[in-house]
């Protein structure tokens, strides 16, 4: 991968907005309002790529004690398959171990069967199907991961 990881700043809000737009279907993209809600959560983190001086993709995520939350993680299309979600959940997933987070989790709908390959290949496991979860009419599975010091190398 050949995109550099950085934190997030106030200033880059629109351009995330309009990659989730992109990335999710109405009804599963975030609002503006709910987006900045979700970077403004207290123990929340966001990280985004940058590939070609744009942005390739951003990931939340939010801590809670020794309990981690994944909200989003956003690849633009045409930057998918480069290894720029894995290198954002790698990162994110060392700086929720540096924080004392233990045990992560997500939910991603039933029918996203790439998305659910690719969280199965970085350790996630289902631990429930949630009825209606998206929408009120699209079932999501809540998919956990317990972090150790055998996890992802943080990138330096």
């Amino acid at each position: 991968m050949d995109a550099g990881i950085r934190p997030y700043k106030p200033e880059d809000f629109e351009a995330l907005y309009r990659l989730d737009q992109q990335c999710y279907a109405p009804g599963i993209a975030y609002s503006r309002r709910t987006l900045k809600w979700y970077l403004d959560l207290e123990g929340a983190d966001c990280l985004l790529a940058e590939r070609d001086d744009a942005i390739a993709g951003f990931i939340v995520t939010a801590r809670d004690g020794n309990l981690g939350h994944i909200i989003t993680l956003d690849v633009a299309e045409a930057q998918r398959r480069r290894g720029i979600g894995t290198a954002l959940l790698a990162e994110a997933e060392a700086r929720m171990m540096e924080s004392g987070v233990r045990r992560m989790s997500l939910e991603t709908a039933t029918d996203n069967l790439p998305a659910v390959a690719f969280w199965q290949r970085h350790g996630y496991r289902t631990d429930a199907v949630l009825k209606n979860y998206y929408s009120d009419t699209l079932d999501a599975y809540e998919m956990c991961k317990m972090l150790s010091a055998k996890a992802q190398p943080r990138q330096t």
